[in-house]
């Protein structure tokens, strides 16, 4: 009895630790995260999370890694690119990825976000230095999906999924921007000297097509005359204009021809004795 009246004081304290304790051994996940736990040095074959999980006396007995599931945006650093036409470049990117298997992340690869990040560097140099730049600035989603699949197959292992890489800044030399700036405006005048050709040979074409139907038709050529001259006298204006019927210069022409013919000398050259 006096042993019991000692311990009761004591009682109160203790029940107070044993349950701070406890409370130690509860952790609560986020609907994104989970825990990887090793027990006694031993990983526990499923993860935990998300919500409220319990660990048996943390750390001694389990010891508990939190994974990160959502996706993650990589920023790679420029890197110093010698292009397969021997063109020096800087290339910057973006890689983005996320843990799928928790255990592999965890186990496989002692960090697994340094060891995306040089991966994703080496492949970028890598890649690029393969490709031609003409390639490289015109056929950029085919490089991007290149780098991406290499990525994520190398990642695979370590339970990582690479679900998207973005080639984002290709910064040239400025002799190289100077010459591809040329290129452009030569291109630009080319195609400009081809789309006037193009004009003058359709205009040509449509106009060799209105001389044969005038010829077939000497009243169309004869309305076209009659709205000229409306044309002319639209505006108020100080031009002064003579119209002269075709027939009488046909008769002038051809009378012109038949004295020349009967004189035996050249239509149209009086100098010559």
């Amino acid at each position: 009895m006096n042993i019991l009246a000692l311990l009761l004081p004591l009682a109160l304290p203790i029940a107070i630790f044993a349950g701070i304790y406890l409370v130690g051994w509860l952790r609560v996940l986020s609907e994104y995260e989970r825990g990887v736990v090793f027990r006694l040095g031993r990983i526990v074959p499923k993860p935990l999370g998300p919500g409220l999980v319990i660990l048996v006396a943390p750390p001694v007995i389990d010891r508990m890694v939190k994974i990160d599931l959502r996706t993650i945006a990589l920023d790679v650093p420029p890197q110093d690119v010698m292009t397969l036409d021997n063109v020096s470049i800087k290339v910057n990117a973006v890689v983005y990825y996320r843990v799928i298997d928790p255990i592999k992340a965890v186990v496989e690869i002692e960090n697994f976000a340094y060891a995306t990040s040089q991966m994703a560097q080496t492949t970028l140099r890598s890649i690029l230095g393969q490709s031609h730049l003409d390639e490289l600035l015109a056929n950029r989603e085919k490089i991007n999906q290149e780098i991406q699949g290499i990525l994520d197959e190398q990642t695979e292992p370590w339970g990582i999924k690479v679900t998207n890489v973005e080639v984002k800044n290709v910064d040239l030399p400025e002799s190289m921007q100077r010459a591809m700036a040329k290129q452009a405006e030569a291109e630009r005048e080319r195609r400009a000297k081809i789309i006037n050709a193009e004009g003058e040979f359709q205009a040509a074409q449509k106009l060799v097509e209105a001389a044969d139907i005038m010829e077939d038709h000497p009243m169309a050529l004869q309305m076209r005359f009659l709205q000229t001259c409306v044309e002319i006298g639209a505006e108020k204006n100080t031009t002064i204009f003579f119209p002269i019927p075709i027939d009488m210069l046909n008769a002038m022409s051809g009378h012109a021809h038949k004295n020349g013919a009967d004189t035996g000398k050249p239509f149209g050259k009086p100098w010559e004795g």
